[in-house]
């Protein structure tokens, strides 16, 4: 019966926040609508990151996260309370962002998405063992199999006279012996006699007149006699259709009832899911640990340039002092051996250049083969291993040595047992995999002929799949029934992964693929699959650009993706700079109207389309056409005198064999849809294959026939999205050299000469200038156990990291820790005027031209956002080029740099685009070369040349489709990047015209009304007889009925325990297994289901030592406070007890006693009588003149 008075509870239809002021926000009240879509756009630095994911996330993952236990809460990731005044109507959220917390190349794709875990599984059920040996499946036999397979052997054979055989070893002397026991036994007849084994015989029959019954109890005995083997010979062979040919021997037919190949003996071991895992000791290759690669001796690095002769020096290590005497022995031997000293390195043959590498076939030791045999290069690096205690020789092995595939699993990473089991049927494998592509393990005796006729693929060639192909796999296989509950679930999970990752444009994607090699926006994309596996409702998703890394012409998928979420009743909120994504949003906000303290202001926030009406936004200035990314850029026409850097014949991975090439001096942007090669004809062939030109160490380039041209470029340098670092001591300054200038003028002035002081003393990360209480860091790190933790700021130094007698010291007026708290703009206005400021001016001036002038010297570089951090780096590499320009001696030519990067538009708005190609200039200003992998449009707009690859990503692209000015590049019909730029051209001409309705994305066909119920279908769980209930959202439901009816189950088991598990999905595996989320419920569906939070009644009574304390969890937080602000005093004379370095009591001392004259004694006996003789002449012979007893 329904209550008139207690009505259901309208949706608040808004998260509001009021007083948000974390880090640079103003103040902001905002409304954020529930249930829509949010983005939220502005400059680097704008406040952003603080908004959405200091403020919105960490307060509704804090709440939610506050209900767990404090021990479970201890390992989830612990939210620090931000600095706003309230929070209303805030659902539990959840983070996909950006960040891969895993550098390990233990971590894959496969790891990350759990994938890995389920296919240990399924391959430890379901697989076959295929024998190393001969190839064929091995099976457990049984009677009743082996009959079925003697009925079919025995027809093809014209039905001959059989003798069932089983084995019994025997001993060389015992023969006899064993013979007789088993005459006793009643075998009389003996098969076969081989080394060490009788065949004894169990029956002998015709097959097609023998009795069943007969058959199964001779195959039954024979198995028992002869543990699990048995034999069944033919006894009279089909003669041969030669007559003149020699009878063969008689076919004998082997079957074993374990997992064991009786045609080539060799068993095999129980499959267990360990035996899977790489990261596991049971299934990891022995020899490389299961990272599929070990460190060796790179030969490309041994021999950098092979068009040198062996006279000339090929094999560099031994160009030195220290070993010319390896050159001597080189040309001694191989004028003994007639190998051509006058001949390239590269046009000797094959046998030789193995001679010069690998030494003569026969040498076994340097005492037993030296000086008989050459001893080649890889035995004297092995003669260099047995010195590696010394320091020079391990910095002369680290010049030599790269990472190579392993030999014994061949890049598998899995120990050759695991690879002989197989899954699926042969139809299915060649459905996705040709059967010449498939893995061949290094262990397996049978040929590549063999391997193709093989059923199914191992886990290693699932590994190498693309996505698209593998979710294809699994879509058409059919494992052999009846299938057990666990099986099911696991096949359909891996089905249903697999699905989501091909919907957020992820199917190019192997899932040997390594995750720190991964883009920022395909981590978040992998994250995003998770919360589409939940089905959460009434949750909030914060998202942190998740179009970074993805073609324009996915963009309508990840778009889809948040669609759906959206219908399905939850809130987002993006934080994004596609035009695209801003356009298809509910909400358009825009922070601004500056970085860092010129920002935190709600510069525009409404509906996308009424964005023409905005005024000081700088998103809307640019997206109207009132601003333009390249103005004021020239392009620099490439012709055919323009040298070129070519890379010829790349064929790594899916490229196909293609031929580029990069016009020097130029921005050269490379393109093309997600997955069609661009990183790896990039970052896999081209810069390792230079860096291996220029001499430096790198890992072996992909395959390529030959690098030509470009002899101008003395250096590559690769700046990638990797972070910068996450000590809070780094900062701008240091980073790009400016620090040691800053302290090189304070230890100049004259205060600092007079104390002695050296630049050393004005660090905070080392030297005695620090502040001895907080060791230069400025801050207490106090942990709180299963609260977030606490910086406070240390009391001793404010915060200024320096020793007072320090910060004395001053320059114009300011001190060490004022200089740090200049902003970069200040701190050139500042050094400009001084004698000696000139260089720091230098160093500092490129941040302000790439737009960091906002940022504080000191300012912690963890606390720097993503677009600002990309920024920075190009910053030191300004400062880098400038200085090897000023180090250039007369007219000497400075040497051309080849900058490589990848997607340095990630984290930039329009705005900050636009000063990062002003920087971009400077650099092709000063003669270098700019090759750029990326997606976004203005860039690519404003590039000299284009590399376009596709037409398709995976095994359809890795084509070079259109080499060119942008221009060319959208002529090209098959160029999906010329598609969207022309496109993207049209769009913002019409936008400049005032038509924003005209570019918003469409609705979503399948958006449909939010759930508004919890739906169980048909439960199972416990007692509940295929129960389906609808709870009503919003509302106050209560289920009663009698004691053991199914009220718990229905309540706790199934909402509260499914309502859990799906957010707890979206934790990582490390926290999962502390939090122990509840088993999946026995039931076919639950729709519509928020996280659950659950009141429990305490059904046992607690022991002695359970409190109303402890029960509240007050007691957590009174021993926390006690621990942490607690006090201890000595119980005999009741002072405070305070621990304290010597550093720390050097400082109390220096700042009590300044001037004074003190005496400092050390209490070596404490309570002791008697005499202090010895003491006395043991301290007068160690210097000590004074002894106070």
């Amino acid at each position: 019966m329904t209550d008139p008075r207690t009505p259901v509870v309208p949706a608040t239809g808004a998260i509001r926040l009021r007083d948000a002021h974390q880090n640079n926000l103003k103040h902001l009240d905002l409304d954020f609508p529930t249930g829509r879509l949010t983005v939220v756009t502005g400059v680097s630095g704008s406040g952003k990151s603080s908004l959405v994911f200091d403020t919105l996330y960490a307060e509704g993952q804090r709440r939610y996260v506050e209900t767990f236990s404090p021990y479970a809460r201890q390992f989830l990731d612990r939210q620090d309370r931000p600095q706003v005044g309230s929070v209303a109507g805030i659902p539990p959220a959840i983070a996909i962002d950006q960040t891969n917390p895993v550098r390990t190349s233990r971590s894959t794709v496969g790891t990350m998405t759990e994938l890995n875990d389920h296919l240990k599984l399924l391959y430890a059920r379901m697989s076959t063992p295929c024998c190393r040996g001969c190839g064929r499946p091995v099976r457990r036999d049984g009677p009743d199999s082996i009959l079925d397979d003697l009925h079919a052997r025995a027809a093809a054979a014209g039905d001959p006279r059989l003798a069932v055989s089983f084995p019994v070893a025997v001993r060389d002397q015992a023969g006899a012996d064993v013979e007789a026991l088993l005459a006793q036994q009643g075998y009389t007849r003996i098969q076969a006699r081989e080394p060490g084994w009788l065949h004894v015989v169990q029956d002998r029959f015709r097959l097609g007149t023998a009795e069943r019954t007969r058959v199964i109890e001779a195959l039954e005995t024979a198995l028992r006699q002869g543990r699990g083997r048995v034999d069944v010979h033919v006894l009279d062979p089909a003669p041969a259709p030669d007559g003149d040919s020699p009878e063969a021997p008689a076919p004998r037919w082997r079957y074993s009832a374990d997992l064991h190949c009786p045609d080539c003996d060799i068993h095999y071991a129980e499959p267990v899911p360990a035996a899977f895992s790489f990261n596991s000791p049971l299934g990891a290759c022995p020899i490389c640990r299961g990272f599929g690669r070990v460190i060796d001796v790179d030969f490309g690095l041994v021999v950098p340039d092979e068009s040198k002769t062996l006279a000339q020096g090929a094999v560099k290590p031994w160009q030195t002092e220290s070993f010319r005497e390896c050159q001597q022995d080189l040309e001694k031997y191989a004028r003994l051996r007639g190998v051509a000293l006058d001949v390239p390195f590269r046009d000797l043959p094959p046998e030789h250049r193995h001679w010069v590498l690998e030494g003569e076939d026969g040498l076994q030791s340097w005492e037993r083969s030296w000086p008989k045999l050459w001893y080649g290069v890889r035995h004297f690096f092995d003669w260099l291993e047995s010195k590696a205690y010394k320091m020079h020789i391990r910095v002369l092995l680290s010049k030599y040595r790269a990472y190579t595939p392993c030999t014994a699993c061949a890049g598998a990473r899995l120990k050759p047992e695991s690879l002989d089991f197989r899954l699926g049927t042969r139809a299915e494998a060649d459905a996705v995999l040709a059967p010449a592509r498939r893995f061949l393990p290094t262990q397996v005796r049978y040929r590549r002929a063999v391997l193709e006729t093989l059923p199914g693929l191992t886990l290693h060639d699932l590994m190498l799949l693309p996505l698209t192909r593998l979710a294809s796999f699994f879509a058409q296989l059919r494992l052999p029934a009846p299938l057990d509950e666990a099986t099911g679930l696991v096949l359909g999970e891996i089905r249903t992964r697999l699905r989501f990752l091909g919907e957020v444009g992820l199917g190019y994607l192997t899932l040997d693929r390594q995750s720190r090699t991964l883009s920022g926006g395909e981590v978040q994309r992998i994250n995003l699959t998770t919360a589409l596996g939940t089905s959460l409702v009434n949750t909030l998703f914060v998202l942190d650009e998740p179009s970074i890394g993805l073609h324009p012409r996915d963009m309508h998928r990840v778009i889809a993706v948040m669609q759906r979420l959206r219908a399905q009743g939850n809130t987002l909120v993006v934080v994004e700079h596609d035009p695209q994504i801003m356009f298809a949003a509910d909400r358009l906000l825009d922070l601004g109207p500056g970085p860092g303290a010129r920002g935190g202001e709600v510069m525009f926030f409404d509906a996308p389309a009424r964005l023409a009406g905005a005024r000081g936004s700088l998103t809307a200035d640019y997206l109207l056409g009132r601003r333009h990314v390249a103005a004021g850029r020239v392009p620099r026409p490439v012709d055919d005198n323009t040298p070129r850097l070519r890379l010829c014949g790349a064929a790594e991975h899916n490229l196909k064999a293609i031929d580029v090439a990069i016009p020097l001096g130029r921005l050269v942007c490379v393109t093309g849809v997600s997955g069609s090669g661009k990183s790896t004809l990039v970052q896999e062939v081209l810069v390792p294959a230079l860096a291996r030109r220029l001499g430096r160490p790198t890992e072996a380039p992909g395959a390529f026939r030959a690098l030509e041209g470009g002899l101008e470029i003395g250096e590559v340098v690769v700046v990638d999205q990797s972070p910068i670092g996450k000590t809070a001591r780094s900062n701008p300054a240091s980073y790009i050299g400016a620090f040691d200038a800053i302290r090189k003028l304070f230890a100049g002035t004259d205060a600092a000469r007079e104390r002695g002081y050296t630049p050393g003393t004005f660090s905070f990360n080392a030297g005695n200038g620090r502040c001895p209480g907080c060791q230069g860091s400025g801050f207490e790190h106090v942990e709180m156990q299963f609260l977030s933790d606490v910086y406070l700021r240390c009391p001793d130094c404010d915060g200024t990291r320096f020793r007072a007698e320090v910060r004395e010291v001053e320059l114009a007026g300011k001190s060490i820790a004022d200089v740090l708290d200049l902003s970069v703009a200040e701190a050139i206005d500042f050094f400009g005027p001084l004698r000696g400021g000139r260089e720091v001016v230098r160093l500092l001036a490129p941040l302000a031209e790439v737009g960091l002038d906002y940022l504080h010297l000191g300012q912690p570089v963890p606390t720097l956002s993503g677009g600002e951090a990309q920024r920075l780096k190009l910053a030191g590499h300004l400062v880098e080029s400038a200085g090897r320009q000023r180090r250039r001696r007369g007219d000497e030519p400075e040497p051309q740099t080849l900058f490589v990067f990848d997607e340095p538009t990630t984290g930039l708005h329009f705005d900050d685009i636009a000063r990062l190609l002003q920087a971009f200039g400077r650099l092709l200003d000063a003669g270098h070369t700019l090759l750029v992998i990326e997606h976004n449009l203005d860039v690519i707009d404003a590039a000299d040349w284009l590399l376009d690859l596709g037409p398709e990503g995976g095994d359809d692209g890795g084509e070079l489709l259109c080499a060119g000015p942008p221009d060319a590049v959208i002529a090209c019909a098959a160029s999906h990047t010329g598609r969207a730029l022309a496109q993207y051209r049209a769009d913002m001409q019409r936008l400049a015209e005032g038509r924003a309705d005209a570019v918003a994305e469409a609705p979503a066909s399948y958006a449909a009304a939010p759930p508004d119920a919890i739906r169980i279908h048909h439960a199972r769980e416990h007692n509940l007889k295929n129960v389906s209930v609808e709870i009503a959202h919003r509302g106050f439901t209560v289920i009663t009925g009698p004691s053991g009816s199914g009220k718990s189950t229905l309540a706790f088991d199934i909402v509260f325990g499914e309502g859990q598990r799906r957010y707890l999905e979206s934790l990582n595996a490390y926290a999962r297994q502390f939090v122990q989320p509840a088993a999946r419920p026995e039931v076919d569906a639950v729709h519509g289901i928020p996280p659950t939070v659950a009141i429990e009644q305490r059904v046992s009574r607690g022991g002695r030592k359970s409190t109303v304390a402890t029960l509240t969890e007050t007691y957590h937080f009174l021993r926390l406070l006690w621990m942490k602000l607690g006090t201890q005093y000595c119980p005999d004379c009741a002072r405070p007890i305070e621990p304290q370095s010597e550093e720390a009591i050097a400082a109390k001392l220096m700042a009590q006693h300044r001037g004074g004259r003190i005496t400092l004694l050390a209490p070596l006996v404490v309570h002791r009588k008697g005499l202090y003789t010895d003491l006395a002449k043991w301290a007068h012979g160690k210097g000590y003149e004074r002894l106070r007893v």
